[in-house]
């Protein structure tokens, strides 16, 4: 199987902040897949009927507490993915900040109060919020405590890990915001489109291997992730094998080394379009130490996708499940 070196689609991962320079080595076809994927991922597709909130509501948050939710015209939601929800559930006019990861086009003049889970309170707090939504892995817990201590509600949403997250996420942004009947409309049409990809993936007997690499040139972050890492939900969707946890990784990630790469042999690497660049493109990616030894390092084979929506599992999962796979299988032989 021949996997050709693929254009970026967009997705932030929520882990690191980047800074990344121009890659090197894409293949002729890259700027047109490039514009293709750019269009789906800058922008979201908010529900046709704008949703009036039924407030107050009293949900239980996924750390344990009870929150109640009074109002919800000044919303701040900590991470791109939940911006993303609230978004497309037609709600973005209520939104007032963002974390550094919403990269989508209708969030991009919002002040940013969080950098990857790197919280200012007193940002948050100036904005006057009524709802703050926020990741199990927002922190600091200092600066969560003092929003609270405010007295501003916080729901916290469980994290996503698969497909099978993707309702459960919307429906518990829709309630904290008195809108569950749009929320499951939103869970329908999601799971919908992410059904309409997956009937159309390839069948084949020989699934490609692929492993997910984390990468950060700048800060010499070389990673390859495992049973943990949420992309095997995604990979396994595309009809491929998680080659970092089928050779084992139940970890996250793990650093790369010559010896995991070698055991994950991967046909295919799934990178972040950022990370792809912080280490100068195709022609650095076979640099780590490793890589070119694998059939997807020789062959070139790597399969991009932008830092704002590929571990999200949310509203835009179907665009990034179709990209993978329309990368994954263009020019196969």
């Amino acid at each position: 199987m021949r996997v050709r070196v693929a254009g970026a689609l967009l997705a932030v991962l929520a882990v690191t902040a980047t800074g990344c320079s121009s890659g090197e080595g894409s293949s002729a076809s890259e700027p047109a897949a490039e514009a293709q994927a750019g269009a789906a991922a800058d922008r979201v597709e908010p529900l046709t009927d704008t949703p009036d909130p039924q407030l107050p509501v009293t949900l239980r948050s996924s750390d344990g507490r009870d929150v109640t939710v009074e109002d919800a015209r000044r919303v701040v939601p900590l991470s791109g993915s939940l911006s993303e929800i609230v978004f497309t559930l037609g709600l973005g006019d209520r939104v007032v900040a963002r974390d550094i990861t919403a990269t989508f086009a209708q969030a991009e003049k919002l002040p940013v109060v969080t950098r990857n889970h790197d919280v200012s309170a007193e940002s948050v707090l100036s904005l006057k919020p009524d709802l703050v939504l926020a990741e199990a892995t927002t922190g600091p817990a200092e600066a969560m405590s003092q929003i609270r201590d405010a007295g501003i509600p916080v729901l916290v949403v469980a994290p996503a890990r698969g497909l099978d997250d993707v309702g459960p996420r919307i429906e518990a942004v829709a309630d904290a915001l008195g809108v569950g009947a749009a929320g499951k409309e939103l869970t329908r049409r999601s799971e919908q489109r992410i059904a309409a990809v997956r009937k159309d993936i390839p069948q084949r007997t020989d699934k490609p291997r692929v492993a997910f690499l984390y990468l950060r040139g700048s800060a010499s972050v070389y990673l390859i992730g495992g049973r943990g890492s949420g992309a095997t939900s995604l990979l396994e969707a595309a009809g491929a094998v998680d080659a970092g946890a089928e050779a084992g990784l139940r970890k996250d990630f793990t650093a790369i080394t010559t010896e995991a790469l070698a055991q994950a042999a991967p046909d295919a690497i799934l990178v972040m379009s950022k990370g792809l660049e912080s280490v100068g493109g195709m022609d650095g990616l076979v640099r780590i130490p490793g890589v070119a030894q694998t059939p997807a390092g020789m062959d070139r084979r790597v399969v991009s996708v932008e830092d704002g929506v590929l571990l999200n599992y949310g509203p835009r999962t179907d665009q990034v499940l179709k990209s993978i796979v329309s990368q994954l299988y263009e020019d196969t032989e």
